[in-house]
């Protein structure tokens, strides 16, 4: 191992801890998305995402992040060799919902259908070879199902003992509070970072109210917070999701990539990574909405997860927040081709 791979601040201490909600399980302050390791971001080196799987929970990263979306469930076997050797160490989060088109495979399909509930709880069980399933999410919302009525299946399923804790993504404030008088919610995935902010305006309020925990997914603006390319459609593989995300294409990912600039600022006077200052303004929103904020990056190499845990124990200035307060007002191009797939339009 080089220094360059491990470096040394990255060694000296484990990250620090936080509960998710006001029952939930005590994870790591950062998580880990998976979904990279074996889908949506072009080709991949199995062995290494296995070995940063190893060296994200060495510091301190407990909670691990997947879907049965992902690969169709790849995603979860390619997962469950780690789980099953690290089981009281791991905090397992899946979801359901979400699937595709079989006659057009780039064709979203939401499905809250209590049957289908049920059979995807026990397949991802058998994928990831474990009896429960530690937070379990409803990836996506079906507005034609009443949201009680999901969340009743999914506490049907913490009485059985498949799941021990629920989760929603992509829900509104109001959805939120009528599946939290159903059933404990102990936390809710949305996208949040410096170029996705708008679930400031009710969702993170009403989680804080409600106790429950926010795990932003796509922190790092789905690397494009990095600096690591400017247009998606020029610099990454053919098969990469990202070529097909408005901001990231085009005259949006040129206008956007000038927004990293106070990002560079800051970084530049923490000695820090683009990245690292993302991660730190995203942890610093639990101390301004009084709430446990846990973002799950995703990675596949042992150098990022070291370079994101680092990112915990960096705290930003007054004057640094204000700096980086306008970005998120001025990106350009919408998070998802198609906004219907998210809790925009229900807002």
């Amino acid at each position: 191992m080089t220094s360059t791979e491990h470096p040394p601040q990255a060694h000296e201490q484990r990250i620090s801890t936080v509960e998710l909600g006001s029952n939930g399980p005590v994870v790591g302050l950062q998580g880990l998305g998976c979904m990279g390791m074996s889908f949506a971001y072009g080709p991949t080196d199995a062995d290494e995402a296995r070995a940063t799987l190893e060296r994200a929970l060495e510091l301190g990263v407990t909670l691990y992040d997947t879907a049965d979306a992902y690969g169709s469930g790849e995603n979860e076997k390619f997962l469950a060799p780690f789980v099953k050797a690290h089981r009281d160490e791991v905090v397992l989060a899946t979801k359901f919902a979400l699937g595709f088109d079989p006659n057009d495979p780039t064709k979203r399909i939401i499905n809250n259908d209590p049957t289908y509930i049920r059979t995807c709880i026990d397949a991802s069980l058998q994928r990831l070879g474990v009896d429960s399933i530690d937070l379990y999410y409803m990836h996506r919302r079906d507005p034609k199902v009443p949201i009680e009525e999901t969340v009743g299946v999914m506490a049907e399923l913490v009485a059985a003992g498949k799941v021990k804790h629920l989760g929603l993504s992509e829900v509104t404030a109001d959805e939120l509070r009528a599946a939290q008088a159903v059933h404990p919610i102990a936390a809710v995935q949305s996208e949040w970072s410096l170029f996705s902010r708008d679930i400031e305006r009710s969702v993170v309020p009403a989680a804080a109210e409600l106790g429950v925990a926010l795990v932003p997914y796509s922190p790092l603006g789905r690397g494009f917070l990095t600096g690591a390319f400017v247009s998606a459609e020029k610099e990454l593989s053919e098969n990469d999701f990202r070529r097909q995300q408005p901001r990231f294409t085009g005259d949006n990912a040129e206008a956007n990539a000038a927004l990293l600039a106070p990002i560079r600022q800051v970084a530049g006077a923490h000695g820090a990574t683009l990245g690292q200052i993302a991660l730190a303004w995203v942890q610093q929103q639990a101390g301004a909405f009084g709430l446990a904020v846990v973002p799950i990056p995703g990675t596949r190499r042992r150098s990022r997860v070291e370079e994101n845990a680092a990112a915990t124990r960096i705290t930003l200035t007054g004057d640094e927040l204000a700096l980086l307060e306008p970005i998120a007002s001025q990106v350009s191009g919408d998070r998802y081709a198609d906004m219907a797939f998210t809790s925009a339009g229900r807002e």
